[in-house]
């Protein structure tokens, strides 16, 4: 009963503040449904005044679909799956397991603008592996397809991805967030929205380098050979930066041959991958073997 009671609660929970949210009774701080929406926005109408591929269109191929996949990855599923993770929470718990047992780095006695540095640094780094583990087995890789099936880029795309992504990110990014003792991830609003918003310019069609901070901050120039149709010989993916780039030059994992921006995108076979979004969320789960990366 108190495995089923934390389930209900923490479902009960988001659903209230989702709505809550939509009908502006969460602060602006902290709202992220509609923090979201004027992000998207204003991201979209930097990509009408200052395309960096002229030719594409506004309402570019699968604008739509990318757009319901923010809403459904980001609310819809996010209310379903955090009752599960309430429970195993719980399991933890009974097990032994807690925050406090997992504590590497006690960072009460820190600033807080300093725990929010630190956060956003771990945080984005178990983000980092956790894509070049997307990229490199098979098993993981067969789900990411549906984000690399993007033929032409876009702020929305950045948030369309299969749902079981959020079953593989998620348990990563909470453990990341239990080794650090003494932060609370209620205080993280800024570091979520930031990464958001450096998530839909690195999905844009905007050209943006940072001058010398592209050796830190990830950007749509180098996203977008992440998401290349051919890459480097050999390699299973390139450019796996989330928020920074750093990560990619440290590990040797970094590739910008040139920016014109007009390279194709997808993958060798992505013409398997189907158009409806729940055919997509069915992806991955067939018996056929699907084709690797790797050229």
């Amino acid at each position: 009963m108190k495995y089923w009671d934390a389930f209900i609660n923490s479902f009960l929970g988001t659903v209230n503040y989702t709505w809550r949210s939509i009908i502006f009774e969460v602060s602006w701080q902290t709202n992220y449904f509609w923090g979201l929406i004027f992000l998207s926005l204003f991201v979209w109408a930097l990509e009408i005044l200052f395309p960096w591929r002229k030719s594409q269109a506004i309402f570019r191929r699968d604008f739509w679909l990318d757009g319901f996949y923010m809403f459904f990855n980001f609310f819809i599923f996010a209310i379903f799956i955090a009752g599960f993770y309430k429970l195993l929470g719980a399991l933890f718990l009974d097990i032994g397991i807690s925050k406090s047992s997992l504590t590497i780095l006690d960072m009460s006695s820190l600033p807080p603008w300093a725990q929010l540095i630190i956060f956003f640094v771990v945080l984005d780094f178990v983000q980092w592996f956790t894509h070049v583990l997307l990229h490199k087995y098979e098993f993981l890789w067969k789900f990411h397809k549906i984000h690399h099936s993007v033929k032409e880029m876009g702020f929305a795309a950045h948030l369309r991805y299969h749902w079981m992504e959020n079953i593989f990110y998620k348990p990563l990014k909470t453990l990341g967030v239990m080794v650090l003792g003494g932060f609370e991830p209620e205080q993280a609003f800024i570091v979520h929205f930031f990464a958001i918003a450096i998530g839909h310019l690195n999905h844009s069609n905007i050209k943006i380098t940072w001058g010398p901070l592209k050796y830190v901050l990830n950007n749509p120039v180098m996203h977008l050979y992440h998401h290349a149709y051919v890459l480097p010989k050999g390699k299973y993916g390139v450019n796996f930066g989330i928020s920074l780039s750093l990560w990619d030059y440290i590990f040797k994992t970094n590739h910008i041959p040139e920016e014109s921006g007009t390279i194709p995108l997808g993958f060798p076979g992505d013409e398997m991958v189907p158009a409806s979004f729940l055919k997509q969320m069915r992806f991955g789960f067939n018996a056929q073997k699907s084709k690797t990366q790797s050229p």
